[in-house]
């Protein structure tokens, strides 16, 4: 078994000393752009069949897995559940917004907005790109009470998460605000300002409106008026942290990057700090990944880990898997991680892929048996 892929889901439950955890299933959606947000739209798509969409307690998301999560938690009551917990509007009401707004450039034109409109930031522009597309006015409050949606970001100012979700959004270490009224479209911004390019975002911030019982050492000036935010796999590109100290069984859906090999690296400080910061970025990764699996190992969290970069030959659930060629996956893994617009061809391949790596971990780790439904490409394109 190949490192970073999926270990046994069936190992004992108990998490030794941890009372905290509660039996419940969250699943992690990754960073990753356009790329790992049509990834993901693949995930949801094989959960969706299995029925474990409807079975899921939290989705905690961080930059490009936070586009998908959100897109469905906004749509939610109106994805038409059937008694065994299929959702049967799930294409009409996920899949084809997403793919719509994959077909847009978002990041080229809010980078240049933001520079040359005055009192607009990048940001800001990237807000307005996803309310256009997606979002509209709609707010936090217009999530689901149930399953909980989590939009994570990271405060710059404080080194830690800022949460964003329908009953609060909060930063430890100052305090939490209860039912935030901020439009989805900038929480969603926030959670994908990926750095340097398209962070930082600003949230203003009232202080009156802090719940008064959780205020952390940090409740003052500036922290309480203007929260400065950057993509959320800053702090944890997998969305792991909030997941992982609520409850037993974590699913986790990479779609994350790899930094590549230099032979030859730059020694002038600008692009030495760029390649200084990726290496940072991918340990990140590799450490919130090795968590999870750590976790499966012991016997601490039931559930399953897939990658846009696993090797589907590294699962053998019972009935084999779907064909996917690992020279070609690595392909995909490799698409840029931009807002940048995809032609059909790339956004039904990367779809294809989330989907078929998704159903080969679920059947060999969490739904073991012979009433799984049976898999097949959702575009006939396969992987290509």
């Amino acid at each position: 078994m190949a490192p970073g892929d999926p270990l046994n889901a069936s190992a004992p439950v108990q998490a030794p000393g941890d009372e905290r955890v509660e039996e419940g299933v969250a699943l992690c959606l990754s960073g990753g752009g356009y790329r790992a947000m049509l990834f993901h739209v693949g995930a949801l798509w094989r959960l969706n069949e299995l029925g474990y969409l409807a079975k899921l307690d939290r989705f905690s998301s961080v930059s490009g897995g936070s586009i998908t999560a959100a897109t469905l938690g906004l749509h939610w009551s109106m994805l038409g559940f059937t008694a065994n917990g299929v959702a049967e509007q799930y294409v009409s009401q996920v899949v084809t917004p997403i793919r719509a707004l994959a077909s847009v450039t978002i990041d080229q034109g809010a980078v240049l907005g933001g520079i040359f409109t005055p009192r607009t930031t990048i940001s800001d522009k990237v807000a307005a790109a996803y309310r256009r597309h997606l979002f509209g006015n709609a707010t936090l409050q217009d999530l689901p009470d149930e399953p909980r949606f989590v939009l994570n970001a990271t405060n710059l100012q404080t080194g830690v998460l800022w949460r964003f979700s329908k009953p609060y959004m909060a930063d430890y270490t100052i305090g939490m605000v209860p039912s935030p009224k901020v439009g989805l479209a900038l929480a969603v911004a926030s959670s994908s300002a990926f750095p340097p390019v398209l962070s930082p975002a600003r949230l203003p911030l009232d202080p009156d409106e802090f719940a008064l019982g959780d205020r952390g050492p940090n409740f003052k000036p500036p922290f309480t008026t203007m929260a400065i935010l950057s993509d959320g796999g800053v702090y944890d590109n997998l969305g792991l942290e909030t997941a992982w100290k609520r409850y037993r069984t974590i699913l986790v859906s990479d779609g994350g990057g790899q930094m590549a090999a230099e032979g030859k690296v730059a020694t002038d400080w600008a692009r030495q700090a760029v390649r200084v910061n990726a290496v940072i970025d991918n340990q990140v990764r590799d450490l919130r990944k090795r968590q999870a699996i750590a976790g499966y190992s012991r016997g601490d969290r039931n559930g399953a880990y897939w990658g846009i970069r696993s090797n589907i030959g590294n699962f053998r659930p019972a009935g084999g898997t779907l064909p996917c060629d690992p020279v070609r996956t690595s392909v995909l893994a490799a698409t840029q991680t931009r807002l940048k617009a995809m032609d059909d061809g790339l956004q039904q391949r990367l779809i294809n892929w989330g989907y078929a790596v998704t159903d080969a971990a679920m059947r060999q780790w969490v739904v073991i048996g012979p009433d799984v439904s049976q898999a097949a490409f959702p575009y006939p394109i396969g992987i290509g």
